[in-house]
Formats: structure tokens, C-alpha cells, sequence
């Protein structure tokens, strides 16, 4: 078939497009912003629309000749209120997919709470359901919290359990879940794509309780843990807690706590009607699965690609603040780029670990991502790829890669090295921009000064020291 994806550079999409295409599908992909497919495997190999959700015209190129769609997007990084985001972009889909004739659309959902009031994530996640099916023929899969290398849940349990050998948890840790391993979910998207619309079903592996989904964690890494639910911990201030130990900033944190409020368990009994070739995996088999990926370094996609607000671009402009540091390096370009391209993440910064650590702290408290969020592989760099508080703008191996800062700031800011060949050496050229909003921003950069300049300086000699060293 020819085949839309929306979301195709998110966790779910980014892993469900390269399985389309090996089973023989035709794929057209609506991205916000082209370059982000750039270094993709299957990049190539997919027609490219740029748009949103929220342009019709954009739509319609996106849908035009369709078979199917399938919508796996959401605004909760994105929208400050993204309930009203979501079903608006539901609407401006369901609509124009309806003009133009689109037989199918499959929808990746989440499970509702029963006897209880959903979440507001889950509340809207049904809404935007109820709209695609009003409008469309529409296969809906609702998911419990999907477990794999480098998915929102699994770092949750993930860091919370590798951080803290003993845990006061809410009492609500004791309501049982049906979490589903990632490759279940890509196994019930793409069979969905064959049965045609089926309106509401719900997907997950056997149920157990956050708690359990923590010790067993526990338990394959072989550490000893200790959880103690009391009654009184408020979501949150449960979601702060989560935000500050684990790489999942508040915005998400909240949505992800609230979630497990109430039971949230999985009625499969449609699932296994309609697609019996599907057996989900226990968690325990999915935890597994995933650390090994992680440790071969094997991590597809992860949570943080998505885009957190909106996007800007470096412009070469007046009012630009440019703090350029040149080195001649004895060793060839691709040296040089291997190591400024593997910076962050476990690796660090190489130099002023504890400066970096500050910066990183003191941006979780004012609701920025800080440093925790890593980055999904330790050498390997995609456009729009999270990298601790930067966000991966350009990257042109072995020459050139800037960084994006989604840190809080009073302006905008990137830093970006080039790898400039010299004979058998190179010219490593490292540069810090700085966009100042308003007076405060050009007290803020010259107030610090004193001290980025010292860490650039350190930061652009230590990137040539290693260079040399691995030459």
C-alpha cells in the first residue's frame, strides 16, 4: 500500500516506517521539518511531505493517493495546552483525510481507567480517538506504558531504580498496569494495517503493579531495592521527584504519573480475535530485550526526539554574540569529529564536569530538560537528536556539528565545531552563539563571561588533546 505516517521521527514512527518498507510499503512521511530525516537508514527511501497536522494545505499534499494512515503524534512536549493542540489537530486531519478519500487511519491511543476519571493526557489521547473515528474508518489500539530501549516508561523505571536502593512511594504504585513491549506494538500496528479498520482495541502483556514493574527491574540488573508505599505522596509532587532523579523533565513526568492514578489494565480479549499471531512478551522478557539493546548500543529511537516547543534555526544576523576558538589539531578530520560528536550523554563534557553539572541542575529547577535526558546512541549524532539540554540542529560527518540549546536562557544559543582539513592535519574551529533577548540577556552573557570563556578555551583544547591521543 501507500502508506502516511505522522510522527515518523518519534519514538513509535521512527521504528514503525523502516518495517513498512521491509514488508514491501510504499511510505510518505509528514514531518515538521525535513532535515530531521537526514541520516536516517530509510530516509531515502521515503517520500517527504513538510508540514503540520494543523495545515490543511500541507494535509492534503501529505494524503493525496493514500491507502492508509497511521497517527502517532502527541503535544505534550510541544503545547503548553496540549489537550486543546490535540484534538485540534485531530479535527484539521480528520477533516481533510475525509476529503480526500482515506480508507484507513490507525491510531496508537492510550488505555482508560475503569470506574475512574482518566488523566488529562489520557483524557485527551480518548478525544482525539473520538474525533478520528466520528470522521474516519479508523483501527484505534490503546497501549498501556510501552516498554523498550529508550521509551519514557522504561527510563522512569529504569532510573528510579538504578538511582535509589530505597524508595518511599505513593500508595498508588500498588495499581496494577498492562505494560507492552515496543516490538508488540509495532507487530499490532503493522497487522493492523492488513485487517483493515476495527474500530477499538485494547493491546498489553500481563498485568502487574508499578511496583512489581520496578523490583523486576531490580531483579534482572541484580540489585537489592527497597519500596515502601505510603499513603500520602501527591501526584505532583511525585512527578517533581521523578523529574529530578530520572532524565524525564516535569512536562512529561506529570502525565506519566497521573496515568497510573488508577488500575490501568488491558482487556485483550479483542486484540487476541483480531490479530491471534500477536502473543505479547511478559515484562520481564521486555526489560531484558531492552537493556540488551542498550548495552550493545542498539538504541533506534528514543523519547526525547521529540521536539520540545518551537524550533529555531541559526541565522546569521546583527545582534548575534560569537565567541570563536581556532586549534591547529595533529590529527586528520574524522578523528576530531569522532570526539566532539560523542560528547554528553555517560561520556560528559571532558572538561569543568562539576560547571556542567551545575548548569544542568540549576535548569531542572527552572523546568528545563537539563542534562539528564543523555542521548539515544554514544557516538552516533541524527538532526533533531536530544543531547543532554542541546538539541541536535546540523550534522555533516566528519566536518561539522551544531548544537542547539533548549537549556532556559534570556535568548537563544548554539555551539557548533568544524573540522577543517590541513594537509594531514586539521583546523578545529570551535564557535558559541548567543542571541540576547532584550537588556537581560546581554547581562546574562557578559555576567558569565568570565567563565564560559575559560570552559570553551579548555573545552576546544580537551576535544584536540583526545584527537592527537586516538591519531
Amino acid at each position: 500500500m501507500r502508506v502516511l505516517v505522522t510522527g515518523a521521527t518519534g519514538y513509535v514512527g521512527g521504528r514503525l516506517v523502516p518495517r513498512l518498507l521491509e514488508r514491501g510499503h510504499r511510505v510518505r512521511v509528514l514531518v515538521r521539518e525535513a532535515g530531521r530525516l537526514s541520516g536516517r537508514p530509510w530516509a531515502g527511501e521515503v517520500e517527504v511531505v513538510e508540514g503540520t497536522l494543523e495545515d490543511p494545505h500541507a494535509l492534503r499534499r501529505a494524503l493525496e493517493g493514500v491507502e492508509a494512515a497511521y497517527y502517532l503524534v502527541h503535544a505534550m512536549l510541544s503545547e503548553r495546552r496540549f489537550p486543546e493542540a490535540e484534538a485540534r489537530q485531530a479535527e484539521t486531519f480528520a477533516r481533510v483525510a475525509r476529503e480526500t478519500g482515506l480508507a484507513h487511519v490507525v491510531y496508537l491511543g492510550g488505555l482508560l481507567p475503569r470506574g475512574a476519571a482518566p488523566s488529562l493526557h489520557l483524557k485527551s489521547r480518548a478525544r482525539v480517538g473520538e474525533i478520528l473515528r466520528a470522521h474516519l474508518p479508523t483501527t484505534e489500539l490503546r497501549a498501556g506504558p510501552i516498554v523498550g530501549s529508550g521509551s519514557a516508561s522504561f527510563e522512569m523505571v529504569r532510573y528510579l531504580t538504578e538511582r535509589l536502593p530505597v524508595m518511599v512511594a505513593p500508595r498508588w504504585v500498588l495499581n496494577p498496569v498492562s505494560p507492552i513491549a515496543i516490538r508488540d506494538v509495532l507487530a499490532y500496528l503493522l497487522l493492523a494495517l492488513e485487517r483493515g479498520p476495527s474500530g477499538v482495541a485494547e493491546i498489553g502483556a500481563p498485568p502487574l503493579t508499578f511496583k512489581a514493574m520496578m523490583e523486576t527491574y531490580a531483579e534482572v540488573r541484580g540489585l537489592k531495592r527497597l519500596i515502601l508505599p505510603v499513603p500520602v505522596l501527591a501526584p505532583r509532587l511525585a512527578a517533581l521527584w521523578v523529574g529530578l532523579v530520572t532524565p524525564i523533565p516535569n512536562r512529561l513526568a506529570l502525565p506519566l504519573v497521573e496515568g497510573i492514578l488508577h488500575p490501568l489494565v488491558a482487556d485483550t480479549a479483542k486484540a487476541q480475535a483480531l490479530f491471534p499471531e500477536v502473543t505479547p512478551i511478559p515484562y520481564r522478557k521486555a526489560v531484558e530485550l531492552a537493556l540488551a539493546r542498550i548495552a550493545l548500543g542498539e538504541v533506534e529511537t528514543r523519547w526525547s526526539g521529540a521536539l520540545q516547543g518551537q524550533s529555531y534555526f541559526l541565522e546569521d544576523r546583527e545582534g548575534i554574540i560569537r565567541e570563536v576558538r581556532a586549534l591547529t589539531v595533529q590529527a586528520p578530520p574524522e578523528r576530531v569529529y569522532q570526539v566532539f560528536a560523542s560528547l554528553g550523554g555517560e561520556r560528559g563534557w571532558l572538561v569543568w564536569g562539576w560547571a556542567w553539572a551545575l548548569r544542568g541542575l540549576v535548569d531542572r529547577l527552572l523546568g528545563g530538560p537539563g542534562l539528564r535526558r543523555g542521548r539515544r546512541h554514544p557516538t552516533e549524532l541524527l538532526p533533531g537528536e536530544a543531547v543532554d539540554f542541546w538539541r541536535v540542529e546540523a550534522v555533516e560527518p566528519p566536518r561539522l556539528l551544531r548544537l542547539r540549546a533548549e537549556m532556559r536562557l534570556p535568548g537563544k544559543a548554539w555551539l557548533e565545531w568544524q573540522a577543517l582539513p590541513e594537509g594531514k592535519r586539521c583546523r578545529l574551529v570551535q564557535t558559541a552563539y548567543f542571541a540576547p533577548v532584550g537588556l537581560t540577556g546581554f547581562l546574562y552573557w557578559w555576567a558569565l563571561y568570565p567563565i564560559h570563556a575559560r570552559i570553551f578555551s579548555d573545552l576546544a583544547r580537551a576535544i584536540a588533546r583526545e584527537a592527537e591521543r586516538s591519531a
